[in-house]
Order: C-alpha cells, then structure tokens, then sequence
C-alpha cells in the first residue's frame, strides 16, 4: 500500500526547513538551510520550492503541503502579511504561489499557532482538548486550542500572548507598545535586562557566562550563571517568570484550559523558571479552582514544533473537509 505523505515547510527568520512526514507525526527526511531573508522575497520563494523538491518523495503520495510561517498572516488565504524577520514581505500570498508550482492542496499558519497545534497533536498537548502553548524565545508567541481546535479569530489573528499588558508604561516592545509580556520576559528582554547590569557592573557571573563580552550577554548566559547559583540571574528568571505567571493567570480567566505547555529557549532553565511562574499563578489566579488541575509543562517537540505543527494543519483541514 502506498504511503500518504505530507510536505512541511517551516519558514523562520533566520532558518528555513523542509521536511518529508507522515500524518502520524512521523519526520522522515528534513533539510535546513539559512533563510537569508535580505535577499529578499522572490529568491525566498525560489529555495522554499527547492527544498520541497529535494524530500519529495520517490514513491508514494504527497496528499498536501503544511507550512508554518512568522505572523502576521492570514491563515484563511495562506497571505503573510507583513513578517518584521522577513525583510520585503508584504501580503506575499504563499499558498497560491506553492499550490500553482506543485498542484496540491496547501495550507499556511502562524508558527506560534502551529506550535500549539503541533504539540496538541504529537507532544505534551496529547490527550487534552483544551490546551494553551506558549513559545517564550527571542520573542514570546502562543496558540490556543480548544474542543480539539485552534482558536484563530475573526481574522486569524488571535493567540499573540506575547502582547499581553502586564506593565502599563513600561519597556517599549517591539510591537510599538508598552509593558507587553515580550518587552518584559522575552530571551530578548532578559538579556537586555542582564546586559544594563553587567555594564554597571552588578551581574559577574553573568558576564563571566558570556566569556567576559558585555556584547554576548545574553538570556543564555542568565540561564548559565543562575544554574550555577548567581542571585542576581536567579533573580532575573524569577522576575520574567512572575510576569508570564501573572499571564497565565489571566489566561486561566479567559479560557480554563486543562494544560499549559511552555517552549522555546528560556523555558531550558527548568525550575528557575516554572516555579516562580507556577507560584505567581497561584496568587493571581482568583481561585484555585483555576490552577489546582491545570498543569503548567515543557513542551516536548523541541526544534521540530513548527514542522510538526504543519503536519498537524494539514491533518485538522483535510479532516474537516472530509
């Protein structure tokens, strides 16, 4: 019996991905390449259609193409609308552009979204109809699912967690507003914050963790310094994790999820980070009928969330058709 097989494709900033799948969640053949967005959108488009070509399988049916890409983006017409890490895109309508070259069905969401979607699907999500993802990286993004589908919104456009207030008039964030959960609990946030008291010579350990360069300090070197028991990197992860508390918390108001599944990179410090989230949950949510059942875990899919997460759109839109 012929196998049925899905293209992935996982379009990021600085990295782009093709792999070969099965709808299983299964990754069979991946290739990765640098984005090289400067480029710009036409020569993008051009090696996105070569790595497809280069896992297409030899035997076999390719029944639809996935792709996960940076927002914003319409999920409903596959159109990126305006990626800030892809220099040059503006409502690049990439569902049409990949369903004329390889005649297939093909679907296009957020990364974030599809983060969620995939770790419903294949990783720490499994089991639970109503989860919430979070992605806290160089940025911080998120997806809801609920009743075993992805909340996207009159536009597409919801689940961006990372834009929450929690600080009115606080740190300007990249968004243009103030006080977001990104400007505030972001790797980028956090190495900001680490590098403002490394120049003021008030955080050694972190800087001796980024080899004594104030330019490489970073969320990363926080993580190094306070698994090694630095106070003052301790203290840095705790206060990013009161604010992602206060979040979920909020959150927890909004949705009543049955689990909340923390990736990307600054989830790495463990404990250094769950636990000052799991206790500012407690004492922000209104009751602990919220939090006491609510599991607060780490993702499980690692760097392959996005491709899995495609595989995933794939899975929920044909399902719905059929």
């Amino acid at each position: 019996m012929a196998t049925d097989w899905i293209i992935a494709i996982d379009l990021g900033g600085t990295r782009l991905r093709a792999a070969l799948c099965t709808p299983d969640g299964k990754i069979h053949e991946s290739i990765k390449k640098k984005t090289h967005a400067r480029r710009g959108p036409e020569d993008l488009i051009a090696r996105i259609c070569q790595l497809a070509e280069q896992v297409w399988p030899q035997e076999g049916n390719v029944h639809a193409i996935g792709m996960s890409a940076p927002g914003p983006l319409d999920p409903f017409k596959g159109i990126i609308i305006g990626a800030p890490n892809l220099p040059g895109w503006s409502h690049v309508p990439m569902r049409d552009i990949l369903q004329e070259r390889f005649d297939l069905p093909v679907y296009v969401g957020n990364d974030a979204n599809l983060g969620a979607l995939g770790e419903h699907s294949f990783g720490a999500g499994v089991g639970f109809d109503d989860i919430i993802y979070m992605t806290i990286s160089t940025g911080i993004g998120g997806g809801i699912v609920l009743g075993g589908k992805l909340l996207l919104g009159h536009k597409g456009l919801a689940g961006e967690i990372g834009h929450i207030v929690v600080q009115p008039g606080g740190p300007l964030c990249g968004c243009g507003n103030r006080g977001c959960l990104e400007a505030l609990a972001s790797g980028t946030a956090i190495g900001h914050q680490a590098q403002t008291l490394a120049i003021s010579g008030r955080a050694p350990a972190i800087l001796a963790a980024a080899g004594g360069d104030i330019n490489q300090v970073s969320s990363a070197s926080v993580g190094e310094a306070a698994a090694q028991g630095d106070k003052v990197a301790i203290k840095l992860l705790r206060q990013a994790g009161r604010y992602i508390g206060i979040s979920i918390a909020n959150l927890m108001h909004l949705f009543n999820p049955q689990r909340f599944v923390l990736g990307g990179g600054v989830t790495q410090t463990g404990d250094l980070l769950f636990k000052p989230i799991r206790r500012a949950v407690r004492r922000w949510a209104m009751n602990p009928l919220y939090w006491q059942d609510t599991e607060i875990v780490p993702a499980a899919l690692g760097d392959d969330v996005a491709l899995l997460g495609a595989v995933a759109l794939v899975n929920s839109e044909i399902g719905e058709m059929e």
